[in-house]
């Protein structure tokens, strides 16, 4: 791992070092997770909480529907709402629908999602990153707002994960 923020070969500019930030954060939450059980993925701490699973899903769904967002200039359709909704919610179904699954499931996820984020950035430049909008409420952002609050919000449920861990260690002895 590389612990450098710094520019990247294929991005440009401070693009580049979005994607530098992004992957640190990616290969610290895999790095946390790899040894972890379907059993463990979908272990419920209390009522309420979520999973473990629920939250990598949500991570996914965050990164998913800001590539709609900051490059197709949309958001969800139909299809995908039906998809996401759940996940990006993490609404009370969510412990109850995402679960089943074996690691290397939701890791797919991730890395589909990633690399299709990484595709996207690959393609624009710093005055992209720059963009400008203002919500209904006349707060301005810009796309790399969105970029950040994929970050930060990876690294968010990242610490809620180590937190799920230790009561999973409790749990079990």
């Amino acid at each position: 791992m590389d612990c450098r923020i710094k520019q990247r070969n294929g991005f440009e500019g401070k693009v580049g070092e979005l994607v530098s930030m992004l992957e640190y954060s990616r290969g610290v939450l895999l790095e946390d997770i790899k040894d972890l059980s379907q059993s463990d993925l979908d272990f419920i701490a209390y009522d309420g909480a979520n999973s473990i699973a629920a939250l990598l899903m949500h991570i996914a769904s965050v990164e998913f529907v800001y590539q709609l967002i900051t490059h197709e200039n949309r958001d969800f359709n139909e299809e995908e709402l039906s998809e996401w909704k759940t996940a990006l919610l993490l609404d009370p179904e969510a412990t109850n629908e995402i679960k089943n699954q074996p690691l290397e499931h939701y890791i797919d996820i991730l890395e589909e999602t990633r690399k299709k984020t990484l595709s996207i950035l690959a393609s624009k430049n710093e005055e992209w990153l720059f963009e400008e909008g203002e919500w209904e409420n006349g707060v301005a952002y810009n796309k790399y707002w969105f970029w950040y609050h994929v970050m930060e919000d990876e690294i968010n449920h990242r610490g809620q994960i180590r937190v799920i861990k230790k009561m999973l260690l409790n749990h079990n002895q």
